[in-house]
């Protein structure tokens, strides 16, 4: 995402703070590590629309006890980091920038969770769901893309 300072600066809201930069062969181990996460979601059910049908129903605590598992486990990790300073693998000082809420993340929030619903698929499991055979979400996938071109040409005009 990005925030129009002027006509001709960009301002990310995320940036990506890492100075050195890496070899396309060191990016290798984001495909394996990628590759492992997409392998714990197939055996996790995560990927399944059956489980996120009965998420969606409140017919089943499975997917809560996933979502609420990552949660617990990126509070941990960012307290761990922050509290001993763990450096990334470049040897690099990981960076947390402050956020700011605005009424616009409900809608998107809203937006986000009915298409889930819908779909039975969120941005993390789609590649799994693809990877696993289930072709016909390419479909969601370019939905997924079309909407956040979407969303950044409309930026400006929608609530904040």
């Amino acid at each position: 995402m990005q925030n129009v300072v002027s006509s001709d600066t960009l301002v990310c809201d995320a940036p990506n703070d890492m100075k050195k930069t890496e070899s396309w062969t060191a990016n290798l181990k984001y495909l394996v590590v990628g590759m492992l996460f997409g392998i714990v979601f197939v055996k996790a059910e995560i990927i399944s629309w059956f489980r996120i049908q009965e998420m969606f129903r409140l017919q089943s605590f499975h997917m809560y006890g996933v979502i609420g598992s990552a949660v617990v486990v990126g509070l941990v990790s960012v307290w761990l980091i922050r509290r001993f300073n763990i450096k990334t693998l470049a040897g690099e000082t990981v960076e947390f920038h402050p956020k700011t809420f605005n009424k616009g993340q409900i809608f998107g929030g809203l937006l986000f969770g009915l298409g889930w619903a819908i779909t039975g698929a969120c941005p993390g499991p789609l590649f799994a769901q693809i990877g696993s055979g289930y072709v016909a979400v390419i479909i969601t996938l370019l939905s997924a893309v079309a909407g956040t071109w979407v969303y950044g040409y409309l930026r400006e005009k929608l609530p904040h």
